[in-house]
């Protein structure tokens, strides 16, 4: 067994496999996690973009005030 500078004999390279081991596993499990993550939701089209927008609250909130019908 080649020692790759370690120092540490073969119960060191055994503990560097084991450590490699664990950290390919981990990315590995991250790679998974990426693919299976929902594709990126555009925009909002039409008025369901201006629905949140500040400016947009304030004029309901002014219809409301002054008696007008809104959502």
């Amino acid at each position: 067994m080649r020692d790759f500078g370690l120092g540490r004999g073969p119960r060191g390279a055994l503990r560097s496999f084991a450590l490699g081991g664990l950290l390919g596993a981990a990315g590995a499990v991250a790679a998974a996690r990426r693919l299976r993550r929902p594709a990126h939701v555009g925009p909002a089209a039409g008025l369901a973009a201006f629905e949140d927008a500040p400016c947009f609250r304030e004029l309901l909130e002014a219809g409301r005030e002054h008696g007008e019908p809104g959502r």
